[in-house]
């Protein structure tokens, strides 16, 4: 039975790996020319951003695999988990490859994304509903009881992950801002799940979290790389994957609460501008809107990240 200290060694292993892993695969992806193309009427600050070296989720991903294979605990659990982050990662890095790669600006059409994520989610879904001792169960934060969704639990289901995955992409907008929100949402899962028992979910939360810990090295302000689709879809099937077979999808809009507002800002800010022809932001998704009320980029993801630990620490007391 895993405990904290097998939980620390896997966070170490998964951080050394991936500092190790950095300075190998970004020379590589400098000289592949996969430069991330920064949007011109984004804030300016941004502009000298281009060409920074895109895909860097390589890296994580790579050093989750090696840490997790060599953690000694292979389950069921740990398959899913596996199957799941990097099914997203590679719909993500198919959209990387053909934009960056292949010089096509569009990369994959939105429509081709969604189909592949929704895929992958109704598995999930399926999957869960026929394994899980709770069945189509799900707990209730802050309440001590659960609902049973019934027909409503695959569709609900698919629409949580399809909702994060893209969440998560949206919040991967400044310098290890995701990354650092990631970190601290994976590491409230490895304690829940380790408290709870189930030591496959507590070691592979920990292995990314290592892994988000030590790729922050090279994504920290002033970035040397960036996630790209490969890194933040990704973490976000690994987040969304992680609560739910936890049997806990509703807690993520509380420990996940900035991915939620980032979303919700792009989706009131083009209900706005389309039915009264104006912004309720000065630019969505939200960390743009601060950067561009005078706010220094390190600060927007110093707050984000202050907020998400306190997210976190709700999300605890709601499942007691």
């Amino acid at each position: 039975m895993a405990d904290y200290v097998d939980i620390i060694r896997v966070i170490v292993i998964s951080f050394f790996i991936t500092l190790i892993l950095g300075p190998i695969v970004i020379p590589v992806l400098r000289k592949l020319k996969v430069g991330q193309k920064v949007r011109d009427e984004g804030p300016k600050s941004h502009l000298k951003k281009s060409g920074t070296p895109t895909m860097g989720g390589i890296i994580m991903l790579t050093a989750l695999v090696i840490t997790t294979l060599t953690s000694g605990i292979m389950n069921k659990n740990i398959y899913i988990l596996m199957a799941a982050t990097l099914g997203f990662g590679l719909i993500g890095f198919v959209d990387d490859f053909i934009k960056v790669v292949l010089k096509r600006s569009l990369g994959l059409r939105a429509y081709q994304k969604l189909i592949g994520q929704i895929l992958l989610a109704v598995i999930l879904a399926v999957y869960q509903s026929n394994t899980s001792f709770m069945g189509t169960k799900t707990i209730v934060p802050f309440f001590d009881l659960t609902i049973d969704l019934g027909p409503l639990y695959v569709p609900f289901i698919a629409f949580v992950v399809v909702g994060t995955v893209n969440s998560v992409n949206l919040t991967d907008g400044l310098d290890g801002l995701a990354t650092g929100v990631t970190l601290i949402v994976l590491s409230f899962f490895s304690l829940i799940s380790l408290h709870l028992g189930v030591d496959s979910i507590a070691v592979f939360s920990a292995a990314l979290a290592g892994a988000c810990l030590g790729f922050l090295k090279y994504n920290a302000h002033p970035a040397k790389v960036f996630m790209g689709d490969t890194g933040s879809l990704a973490l976000g099937g690994a987040v969304s994957t992680i609560a739910i077979l936890l049997n806990m999808p509703l807690i993520i809009p509380i420990v996940g609460g900035i991915y939620f507002v980032e979303a919700l800002s792009v989706i009131i800010q083009v209900i706005s501008y389309k039915l009264t022809g104006k912004r309720v932001f000065r630019m969505s998704p939200l960390h743009h809107h601060f950067e561009l009320k005078g706010w220094k980029e390190t600060k927007v993801v110093t707050v984000f990240w202050i907020t998400t630990v306190i997210l976190c620490l709700v999300g605890i007391y709601s499942l007691q």
